[in-house]
């Protein structure tokens, strides 16, 4: 018979369908009961904004600290300078020091969202594990962690047994990661009493050396929970589109086309999405879920503003939901559709539409722009688009040209004075 958490954490993440593996449930189960349990995150600084694949772990902690415990999400800036191996086919090119502590900044405000950080009992904290790894005396870290681990017990995890197998390079400085993780979680109990490491099922083999090096060195528990991987119902990893990443960083993906990817999910991830990426009672979100036909429409409106909401901010969700309805609804333009703002001079004796297309972020080259134009997937002014030698000129600007690729992605271009 299944266990049945008791805990509301648990029993929250389990119904919502965070929850994969957990070293130990019950024991953890039970330890959450009896008072406030410090748990952490690590997050790498590969790049300037999560992504919303991302959101998985953001709002695993945001339950955490929901349900009266404290989370801690710790910035990789030591391990990003290592790269882990976990789910990669070839070695991590190394980013700068410089771009590693840009990135941090970066993403701080994202984080501030979904969590409240401070000196409370269950306030968030943020470390960055580049304190002790900076810090780290390479012999003595072998002498005191490393004999910890056994190179057969590092050969038989997933992320080194996986890259072996296919022939792939394995840089030695990416056979040390599992160490440098294992020992952020035994700094982080030392120093904040933190017990519990989550994060995706491509960390376990991490998560479990971490809990193992807490029970060797400090003779106490401390426990492990992943995540499942998450994938859309067409197979493909949550968190990637067809122009590439979903940002949650607004300077990186604005807000109206961040509602657009939740309003745009297929109806088969409604249900799912509802009970993972929003906090309407369970019930609802599977309520919700069921809708088919046109219901379903409103069921994906209800996603997108909920997500969008917690990301953005529910102003941003109802702009974007009320130029949304302009544009498909309405056929009009809209106020808050990307917007490519040009001056006289960027247009000349004219611009060429295959030109604004690629600025306006609707094709990645003119190549694209053009190949959109011939299979009849361009618009102007929602009128079909067929010449892909159209310039326009400063009197055509004059008033904002609305550009359209498919039926669900649409920028205003406009003339500033």
């Amino acid at each position: 018979m299944a266990y049945h958490p008791k805990s509301e954490f648990l029993h929250q993440i389990s119904t919502r369908g965070f929850l994969a593996d957990c070293t130990d449930l019950q024991e953890l189960d039970d330890r959450l009961l009896t008072g406030v349990v410090t748990a952490y995150i690590g997050y790498d600084l590969t790049a300037s904004s999560l992504h919303i694949g991302n959101l998985v772990q953001i709002m695993l902690l945001r339950w955490l600290q929901k349900t009266g415990h404290r989370p801690i999400t710790l910035m990789g800036g030591g391990t990003t300078k290592v790269g882990d191996p976990s789910g990669k086919d070839e070695m991590r090119k190394l980013i700068s020091v410089e771009q590693i502590n840009a990135n941090a900044q970066s993403i701080r405000n994202v984080f501030s969202r979904y969590i409240t950080y401070g000196d409370g009992p269950t306030d968030a904290l943020m470390p960055n594990n580049a304190d002790w790894l900076d810090e780290l005396k390479y012999i003595e870290f072998l002498r005191d962690i490393g004999r910890h681990f056994t190179v057969n017990r590092l050969m038989a995890f997933e992320s080194v047994k996986s890259r072996l197998d296919r022939e792939q390079a394995l840089s030695f400085i990416e056979f040390n990661y599992m160490l440098l993780q294992s020992y952020d979680f035994l700094e982080l109990y030392r120093r904040y009493g933190c017990s519990l490491q989550m994060g995706g099922s491509d960390q376990w083999g991490n998560i479990v050396s971490g809990t193992d090096l807490i029970r060797r060195v400090e003779r106490a528990e401390a426990y492990g929970l992943t995540t499942p991987l998450v994938t859309r119902s067409d197979g493909k990893k949550m968190g990637k589109s067809v122009e590439g990443a979903v940002w949650l960083n607004e300077d990186m993906m604005s807000a109206y086309e961040f509602w657009q990817w939740w309003r745009n999910v297929a109806d088969a991830d409604v249900g799912k999405f509802l009970r993972m990426f929003t906090e309407l009672p369970v019930e609802e979100c599977d309520r919700l879920g069921a809708l088919a036909g046109t219901e379903v429409n409103e069921a994906k409106v209800r996603l997108a503003n909920e997500v969008t909401t917690l990301a953005h901010g529910a102003e941003a969700a109802q702009a974007a939901e009320a130029t949304a309805r302009a544009v498909f609804e309405k056929g009009g333009v809209g106020d808050d559709l990307p917007t490519l703002e040009l001056t006289a001079a960027d247009v000349g004796d004219g611009i060429s539409v295959v030109q604004l297309i690629v600025r306006s972020g609707l094709a990645k080259s003119g190549k694209e722009a053009k190949r959109l134009i011939a299979d009849h997937g361009a618009r102007i002014d929602d009128a079909p688009l067929t010449d892909a030698g159209m310039m326009l000129d400063t009197a055509a600007l004059a008033s904002p040209v609305k550009l359209s690729a498919g039926k669900k992605r649409h920028a205003l271009v406009t003339l500033s004075e």
